[in-house]
């Protein structure tokens, strides 16, 4: 009877997750991912055909990790904000890829397209929570969702002036978080 793969494919998807997280697209060595899987290389080239390949496998699964992880809530904004810095806190491989693939992959223009319809569903409770009287009406719905991401990054692995992690005082927590929901609740309030 064959083996069953799938623990492999696993082991893959988890090491590449570390080693791209770490290094990047250009930097990520084959040889490494293998090795911290258990595994060979031609595994790696027959599941994902290339080094490109399985970096796209490991963003796109990151991409719908946080998409699930974190439900967009359009009347809470502020709520949703706090909700992806915690987010990050726990799971900092997806700001991590996200950055390799805007700075490797995507330089310009949308990063998502490979989730368009999750992207148009997020778009469209904007632009319902702008009818409602919850979102400032005259900011296109594209930019809010765009802000509201960038706004949640503000303390993340990619962040520019302060990283945060995990283990930082629970004071500096509660600081940021409290700063991410004031500064939504007025960045986008009517």
């Amino acid at each position: 009877m064959p083996k069953d793969g799938s623990a492999t494919r696993r082991r893959l998807l988890d090491a590449a997750t570390a080693e791209f997280s770490c290094h990047g697209i250009a930097g990520a060595r084959v040889d490494r991912i293998a090795d911290a899987a258990r595994a060979n290389k031609a595994q790696i080239y027959a599941w994902f055909d290339s080094k490109d390949g399985l970096f796209d496998a490991v963003f796109a699964e990151h991409l719908t990790l946080i998409v699930d992880l974190v439900p967009f809530d359009a009347r809470d904004l502020p709520g949703y904000v706090v909700r992806l810095y915690d987010a990050y806190l726990q799971q900092p491989s997806v700001i991590l890829l996200a950055t390799w693939a805007r700075l490797e992959r995507v330089p310009t223009g949308d990063l998502l397209t490979s989730i368009p319809d999750d992207v148009a569903r997020k778009l469209a409770a904007v632009r319902d929570a702008q009818a409602e009287g919850l979102v400032d009406p005259d900011l296109d719905p594209r930019d809010v969702y765009s802000m509201v991401i960038s706004l949640s990054m503000s303390w993340s692995p990619a962040a520019t002036v302060v990283s945060a992690a995990p283990d930082d005082p629970a004071p500096d927590h509660a600081r940021r978080r409290d700063a991410l929901a004031r500064v939504a609740r007025r960045a986008f309030a009517p």
